[in-house]
């Protein structure tokens, strides 16, 4: 009777249909693909198979039978002895059980002998180990072997086309070992092995690595042996990418040459996922065996050992050397197809199975250049799967100027020089309709972005998928199963453009924000069940289709196209990727997104319950609304928005009033108030924030909430930030700006709840503010210049404002106090209040909120603030207990501090205030102050783009700090005159006040070359200059003061 077992039966399909969903995708993928990476083939179906035998279930640490290395494949095979012999004598591993696994083991080694033997080196003299997992572990395990942690290594650069593992400070062998690297001549781009010896004779490494990653060009092997000779080195040739190339006679052997060869086996060699060590030297053969085991690894993959023979009795054919000929005649036609066209090829060509291409020359109109991370996502996105690469003289991997192109798998699949030469074609068409741009990263650097426009997108995916449906594959296509989203399938093939769907359906969390975007219809007005109809517009304004909406439920929608839905959906799905012009005035836009787009069979037309909003005209943007081709109506354009303050306004006072008069404050007018400007002096109070907690009243400041079912859309489209990356608990600063791109205000907002924001307002314009936001929700002001009646809410009802300092708001009240510096966290700790309360104080990190009871108070409070200190919080109390808190805070310990400290700790910190480093009379930008980073160009719309981008084209001047190199100076003014050593004005202050250590530190704007670190100037602080004309014999002239550009901000406590 058979035992009850615990033996899981069935195929992957029974047992787990996701992941047989994913396989099968996966196995679609490669088809769908053109595969450029050199390090990736197609493996035979044979290989694969053999991967999934039993010799997946055991352990065999150890290695087979020495004798067997000396056996022939005939003795090897000759199983009935070998496990004769096996059953008598044992094996040396360190399991039982392993008797078959020794016979493919030495199978393996035998064969990779065979393949690699050179007339000088037979077989039976070549030591080999198939065990290493992978390249880098068999690298690892020679240097392991051979040499000693601290000891020097010599390999080519990574970036000039070396790899990780040959001592990369990144990888281990970079920490492990001291690295020094040889590269590649700068005029001729080929190794220069007379600065290689140099370099060996100078550091004297004991090891020398020969081998690449991206250097295209075959290796001279015989000049890195001269080298190694000359400093007493080991040479280890790593082959990784050229193993079959090798084989096949059309790259170089190192066998012989070098002491010890590496490689992997699955790359042009075309097997398993796996590496091998080989070396001619009976001497160093045993301890590279122990580098590998125990030394790297335990139990070898004997699964993929297995694998590895039935490649390598492949690699004995006259097919595979076939294979690897026309995989560097494919190399090196494409190389030359891509030069003719005008495309720059690295290193001058190739004579392998790869090159690499410099993205560089292809820039945008603002002069960015196209890098290799957006070369090779445009690429993929056309179905051309390729990498970016590092080129000679990028500066990091991190940023790399190039991509890598290779043949092996293309060639694997029929590719010859016809093919070679229309897939050039379509690499060339996409490189130079690429419109690169860069947006302002959060660290105030450039990060680079590109664009292809849907024509020349729609032409390159339809001559890669003919290429590929051409291209021969050994299995049969699977068919991904009913479970896998459908979505998976067209994400791999022209999909839409090919099927006509007449309706599809569009689901996730931005569905209703990327459809009100794309399409003219007013989506926010949809109900579940509700239908309307809309168009859909090309960027030039032109109708795509004609469809009808219909809201399915929460975040799922159908649309149903009323024409031919093939070019709509592909639209849509391109839209969503991210990477299409859609708004011919602003490159830089990108649909809210992504979302899920999938046919629907056999929908059913419905009827429109709803109109489109867009024939009113007055939506505030979609896809098409600046073309040129629109024909929307034109509604009557709305006025600018116009603010005049009102003059002798009576002086105002913030709740804490009294306490600054019994504290001893000396108090000024600022901004509409009596505010306390100092209460001991601005210096001891600097210094309070800089080493314990400084208290501010910044209560005068508005404090207002936004709310309602509209308020993200309404923030996103007044406001610079992206609001919609905020999740509850967090917080960004950012701008008002008005239509011409001229700051309002900067301002920071906090979420506090699912559509419910808190914003923060400078006091001088408050009032401004209020009137301003209040004027664009209820549709009275001009949004858009360029189409003067569109407004930004289709409803006022969308969204509810509420000035919290307003005594209308009752107990929903709230003003700001600051307390900052690096012992604010310990105060409030010290106050009374649960552990739950304080936890979550503790938890704040910077630009985060929560609500919290303190010592009795109820408290919003952010970790935030404008003084430079990252332990600084912002607490929201009620004005009524406002005075309160404050005596609880000072008496815990807290240094009153007033408007001069402010004002100095965040001119030191680099913080731009609105009036000196914002808006004023040159109306300076975000960019401007250098925080154009919180300006977030990807947004399709907010009020004051395009503004801001048209001054952005001109700009030539950013502010930054500076200090005065001496002591006791005046101090300059705001609009005191910046000069360069020949007395030419370059800048002009904006700020100045006096810093930790007693030093007058500023902020300064500054033509670009004058910005940089360390660049001497000379600031006129005594005052204006007399005309030359106004002197006389006896007269004084101001002579400027001395001074330093700082870095634009301080570099960051930790």
């Amino acid at each position: 009777m058979t035992l009850s077992d615990y033996l899981f039966r069935g195929s992957l399909a029974d047992l787990d249909p996701d992941v047989a969903d994913l396989v099968n995708l996966e196995a679609e993928r490669q088809v769908r693909r053109l595969i450029l990476i050199p390090s990736e083939s197609t493996i035979p179906y044979a290989v694969r198979e053999t991967l999934t035998s039993a010799f997946h279930n055991i352990y065999a640490e150890g290695y087979p039978p020495e004798e067997t290395r000396r056996m022939t494949e005939a003795q090897i095979l000759d199983a009935d002895m070998r496990l004769a012999e096996y059953r008598r004598y044992a094996d040396p591993r360190y399991y039982k059980g392993t008797e078959i696994a020794n016979l493919i083991e030495a199978l393996a080694r035998r064969r990779t002998a065979e393949l690699f033997a050179t007339e000088k080196y037979g077989p039976d003299s070549l030591f080999v180990n198939v065990q290493p997992l992978s390249g880098a572990p068999a690298n690892s395990a020679v240097y392991t072997a051979l040499i000693q942690p601290g000891d020097t290594i010599m390999g080519m650069n990574l970036l000039h086309g070396g790899h990780l593992s040959h001592g990369s400070p990144a990888a281990r062998s970079g920490k492990q070992y001291n690295a020094i690297f040889y590269g590649v001549n700068p005029d001729t781009e080929r190794i220069d092995y007379d600065a290689a010896l140099a370099l060996a004779l100078q550091h004297k490494p004991k090891i020398v690595i020969g081998g690449f990653s991206s250097y295209p060009w075959a290796a001279n092997w015989e000049r890195l042996r001269q080298i190694a000779d000359a400093c007493g080195a080991v040479l280890l040739a790593d082959i990784a990418h050229v193993a079959g190339l090798v084989i096949a006679g059309v790259y170089p052997s190192p066998v012989g040459i070098a002491d010890v060869v590496t490689f992997t086996t699955h790359k042009t060699l075309g097997g398993p996922r796996g590496a091998v060590v080989m070396t001619h030297r009976a001497d160093l053969a045993k301890k590279l065996d122990r580098g590998v085991f125990p030394g790297e690894q335990g139990g070898p993959h004997m699964h993929a050992v297995a694998a590895l023979a039935v490649a390598l009795k492949l690699a004995k054919t006259e097919t595979f050397k076939e294979l690897q000929q026309q995989t560097v005649s494919n190399a090196m036609h494409l190389a030359a197809m891509l030069s003719k066209q005008g495309v720059r090829i690295v290193h001058g060509g190739t004579n392998s199975h790869m090159l690499t291409v410099d993205c560089k020359p292809f820039k945008g109109a603002d002069g960015t250049a196209l890098s290799g991370d957006m070369a090779a996502r445009l690429l993929d996105l056309v179905g051309i799967t390729c990498n970016r690469n590092t080129l000679p003289g990028d500066l990091s991997a991190a940023n790399p100027s190039g991509i890598r192109l290779g043949t092996p798998w293309i060639t694997q699949r029929g590719f010859r020089e016809p093919q070679i030469e229309q897939l050039a074609e379509v690499i060339v068409h996409v490189l130079k309709n690429a419109k690169p741009f860069a947006y302002t990263g959060g660290d105030g650097k450039p990060d680079a972005r590109a664009k292809l426009d849907f024509e020349s997108l729609t032409f390159a995916r339809r001559e890669v998928s003919a290429l590929c449906d051409r291209a021969g594959i050994d299995y049969e296509l699977p068919v991904v199963g009913s479970r896998m989203p459908e979505h998976g399938r067209y994400h791999l093939s022209l999909g839409f453009l090919k099927e006509h769907p007449k309706a599809i359906e569009i689901r996730g969390t931005e569905s209703a924000i990327f459809l009100r975007t794309a399409l003219t219809s007013e989506v926010y007005d949809l109900q579940p069940g509700e239908v309307q109809h809309a168009q859909m517009l090309g960027a030039d304004g032109a109708v795509i289709a004609e469809c009808r909406l219909e809201m399915m439920g929460e975040g799922v929608y159908r649309l149903h196209f009323e024409t031919d839905g093939a070019t709509g959906a592909a639209w849509l799905n391109a839209l969503s990727d991210g990477f299409v012009i859609h708004d011919p005035t602003d490159q830089y836009g990108k649909i809210p997104g992504p979302v899920a787009i999938r046919p629907v069979a056999d929908a059913i037309m419905p009827a429109v319950t709803l109109p489109d909003a867009a024939s009113t005209g007055v939506k505030d943007y979609f896809v098409g609304a600046h073309g040129p081709k629109l024909t929307a109506p034109t509604p009557e354009p709305l006025p600018r928005f116009m603010w005049t303050a009102p003059t002798d306004a009576p002086l105002k006072r913030t709740p804490l009033f009294e306490l600054h008069k019994s504290l001893g404050a000396k108090i000024v007018p600022f901004a509409g108030y009596e505010m306390p400007v100092w209460y001991t002096g601005v210096s001891q109070e600097h210094a309070a924030v800089r080493t314990g907690a400084g208290l501010f009243d910044v209560s005068h400041m508005g404090v207002w909430e936004v709310s309602g079912p509209g308020a993200q859309h309404f923030l996103n489209g007044i406001t610079t930030n992206d609001v919609s990356a905020l999740s509850v608990g967090q917080a960004h600063y950012s701008y008002f700006l008005d239509v011409d791109g001229v700051p309002l205000d900067d301002l920071y907002i906090y979420k506090l709840g699912v559509n419910r924001y808190m914003l923060v307002v400078n006091a001088s314009n408050n009032d401004q503010d209020w009137a301003w936001v209040n004027a664009v929700r209820e549709g009275k002001v001009m949004v858009d210049p360029a189409r003067p009646g569109a407004r930004l809410l289709p409803k006022p009802s969308l969204v509810t404002l509420r000035d919290l300092r307003d005594p209308a708001q009752g107990a929903e009240r709230r003003v700001d106090i600051a307390l900052q510096g690096p012992k604010s966290l310990d105060l409030l700790l010290g106050l009374p209040g649960s552990d739950s309360e304080k936890k979550k104080i503790k938890a704040l990190t910077w630009s985060t909120v929560t609500q919290v009871t303190l010592a009795g108070f109820d408290l919003v409070i952010s970790r935030t603030g404008y003084t430079g200190e990252r332990i600084a919080y912002e607490l929201f109390p009620h004005p009524d207990q406002a005075t309160a808190l404050c005596k609880t805070l000072i008496d815990a310990g807290a240094t009153p501090c007033g408007l001069a400290s402010r004002d100095s700790t965040r001119i030191e910190a680099g913080l731009p205030l609105y009036g000196h480093e914002l808006g004023t009379e040159r109306a300076f930008t975000p960019a401007d102050a250098g925080f154009g980073g919180y300006v977030k160009l990807w947004k399709p719309f907010f009020v004051g783009k395009a503004g801001f981008l048209a001054r952005e084209a001109k700009r030539d001047a950013v502010v930054t700090r500076f200090r005065m190199d001496n002591k006791g100076v005046r101090t300059p003014q705001p609009g005191t005159a910046v000069l360069d050593k020949r007395g030419r004005v370059v800048g002009v202050v904006t700020s100045c006040s006096i810093d930790t250590e007693g030093y007058q530190t500023g902020q300064a704007y500054l033509k670009q070359e004058f910005a940089t670190e360390g660049t001497a100037i000379l600031i006129l602080t005594g005052g204006a200059k007399a005309a030359k004309s106004d002197l006389t014999l006896g007269d004084k002239v101001t002579i400027p003061d001395t001074a330093t550009v700082l870095s634009r901000f301080p570099a960051r406590k930790k």
